[in-house]
């Protein structure tokens, strides 16, 4: 690769020196937003965030710069074009680009040349968050990347030498600042009376969900542990299946499902008429499912209607590992969990977009085929994929957890500066580009990969 010219660099620096104005929307539960916040302000920058209820106002720390929108959605376009002038922003920043909110803003930004700052969940869960621009998941630039260019040869690390990143628990921290962010709207949300939620369900029976999820934890991880104990004695071969949050943009904006329940029939029909007789199939929630799409009703409902109910077993939620080394093979819609089947060399079938769906590792097989017989994945092409992301859009941290946000902060707050998206900057010039000032991820400092919960 060519080395980047001193112009290119010039430019690059003289960028850092500028006045930047962040706006953030809607970020994840909790706190994360308004402490990345506070580090772009230590670099001499302006921060404000526009929020939508009170839930949003309670995790913002400076209400000197917190922005109610309070008016009827319509209204929305107008309001925010009104910001961006008398604020004269120059970039935005968001959590999920698929939010209504979020969209109309990044369509308004764009046309005129704001910077789009984009976070999500880690591709590579749970020890890490992805930093993108302009898009994720579905919309991510890496779904238009040519495939040579995430898979090059030279990519492929020993991952042995690659050190782990420090070990939290984010789970219980999510699912707290969940129940505290829905009970502000549910209690004290009277400054923004013309507040909707982005969700298919109310804000009470929301908030009912995550305060069940909290008090019922000690059952729920017994269940987890009995189910769990079964499946370690089993006598018999298995599929699995990785299970997704029905309400997850996810599944509602890049996936022919709409419900898990109409993913549900459509897997296990195939299996039925395709496994072998002696195969098993494990269904595995996802560690935040809350029962709203009621995954067990529908497996009994599904089991006796296609006769397979002794062949399949729900495990709801728990570790991922255990249950995923001795599996035959893993069908997901699109879960990024599916990269950890990948990494073991694992056959893989996806039925969503997905930022993983590279025809060197995915299967291409119909659905049939694989329960038939399952084709394992390149493994070599997977790992230089994964450590492309690694090098780029992976920040190793987390939202919720103190000690997760502290590290990915620490990273974040100079990265968002380059004028290069995380995939271009490295593709450009990655030798020249790799910590001019911290900018990038260094090989020597991406961490391994872990297994999810």
């Amino acid at each position: 690769m060519a080395c980047i010219d001193m112009e290119h660099f010039t430019l690059m620096n003289n960028d850092l020196q500028k006045k930047r104005m962040f706006l953030f929307l809607q970020g994840p539960h909790g706190p994360f937003f308004s402490q990345l916040a506070c580090a772009l302000e230590s670099y001499g920058h302006a921060t404000s965030q526009i929020g939508f209820n009170q839930g949003d106002k309670t995790f913002w720390a400076n209400k000197r710069s917190f922005i109610p929108f309070t008016l009827p959605i319509d209204a929305w376009s107008g309001f925010l074009q009104r910001e961006f002038r008398e604020k004269q922003i120059t970039d935005l920043v968001i959590y999920n680009d698929t939010r209504p909110f979020h969209k109309t803003a990044i369509q308004a930004a764009h046309a005129k040349g704001i910077n789009v700052h984009i976070f999500e969940e880690g591709y590579l869960r749970p020890y890490w968050i992805t930093y993108e621009r302009n898009g994720s998941n579905g919309n991510s630039k890496l779904m238009s990347l040519a495939q040579s260019a995430v898979v090059p040869d030279h990519l492929i690390l020993n991952p042995d030498t690659v050190p782990a990143p420090c070990h939290w628990g984010d789970m219980r921290e999510h699912i707290f600042y969940g129940a505290v962010y829905h009970w502000c709207i549910l209690c004290a949300n009277r400054q923004f009376p013309n507040f909707t939620s982005h969700r298919e369900i109310s804000i009470r029976k929301e908030f009912r969900l995550h305060l069940k999820q909290l008090i019922f934890t000690p059952a729920r991880m017994a269940a987890r542990f009995w189910a769990n104990l079964t499946l370690k004695f089993r006598t018999y071969p298995y599929h699995l299946i990785l299970m997704q949050l029905q309400h997850d943009s996810a599944i509602q904006n890049q996936s022919p499902f709409k419900t898990n329940a109409s993913f549900l029939e459509f897997v296990l029909r195939s299996f039925a008429n395709n496994a072998a007789p002696h195969h098993h199939l494990v269904i595995k929630a996802h560690p935040l499912e809350d029962g709203r799409s009621e995954i067990a009703y529908h497996l009994r409902r599904l089991g006796a209607k296609f006769d397979i109910n002794r062949r399949i077993h729900y495990l709801p939620g728990g570790k991922l590992a255990h249950v995923l080394d001795p599996a035959l093979s893993v069908v997901t819609v699109n879960s990024t969990a599916g990269q950890q089947a990948l990494w073991r060399g694992i056959p893989v079938k996806t039925l969503g977009k997905a930022i993983y769906n590279q025809n060197k590792f995915i299967s291409e097989q119909s659905l049939d085929a694989f329960f038939a017989d399952p084709k394992a994945p390149n493994l070599q092409a997977y790992k230089a994929f994964r450590n492309f992301l690694l090098q780029t859009s992976q920040i190793p941290g987390g939202f919720y957890s103190k000690a997760g946000r502290q590290q990915a902060i620490a990273q974040l707050a100079k990265k968002m500066f380059h004028p290069l998206d995380p995939y271009s900057a490295y593709l450009t010039d990655q030798p020249c580009l790799k910590n001019p000032d911290g900018f990038t991820h260094s090989t020597a400092h991406a961490p391994a990969l872990v297994a999810a919960e």
